[in-house]
């Protein structure tokens, strides 16, 4: 039953929903609330679109073609070309935030997830960094940016205290499935969030 909620936690915190939940609140919690409904909807859907089916569809081509041995990418030898495609999927979102003049900071964070993402598949030459940890370090830091900045609309710390026990729920379940050790995800937590946090 544990590994089963685990199982579901990992699933629904995947690095590559991470980037449409953090556009999502930030067009709901910050001024950019003020944008029209539908305009917002298509951005976030257009985030997705980039950062989630795309990682995934490249994901399930590499796993028909038997490059890689699961879709949950377990296996460290296997996870360099799916980072790879995902750093440049984040790197798309951020060409394409910028492109409809989406506020520095927004587009910013794409870049910190795509650094963080190529930092993460340098290290995991050696390392099993945790790419789960590392996407929510970097929504952590991303609140964090917009609170610091004065520019929510809402009360943030009921949405960071969430984000920082998600994060807790996430990382316990990653080691309970026994995919990584507890340095692994706090390495990969601090990744996440320092370079999110710098370059937003």
């Amino acid at each position: 039953m544990i590994n089963k909620i685990a199982h579901i936690f990992s699933w629904v915190l995947s690095p590559v929903l991470i980037p449409t939940y953090a556009v999502f609140i930030a067009l709901w919690v910050t001024t950019l609330s003020l944008l029209p409904v539908a305009l917002r909807w298509n951005v976030v859907v257009m985030v997705w679109l980039i950062t989630c089916m795309l990682p995934v569809l490249a994901i399930y081509v590499l796993y028909k073609l038997k490059i890689i041995s699961h879709p949950g990418l377990n296996n460290r030898k296997e996870r360099y070309i799916p980072y790879v495609i995902t750093t440049a999927c984040y790197l798309g979102a951020s060409w394409y935030l910028h492109g409809i003049h989406a506020p520095h900071w927004m587009w910013m964070f794409m870049i910190g997830g795509a650094v963080a993402a190529a930092l993460s598949c340098v290290v995991n030459v050696w390392w099993k960094i945790s790419a789960h940890a590392a996407a929510m370090g970097g929504l952590l830091a991303l609140l964090s940016r917009i609170a610091l900045y004065g520019i929510n609309v809402v009360d943030m710390w009921p949405v960071l205290s969430l984000a920082i026990i998600l994060t807790g729920i996430l990382c316990t379940s990653r080691i309970l499935l026994n995919c990584h050790t507890l340095m692994q995800v706090v390495a990969g937590v601090v990744n996440g969030f320092f370079w999110v946090f710098i370059l937003t």
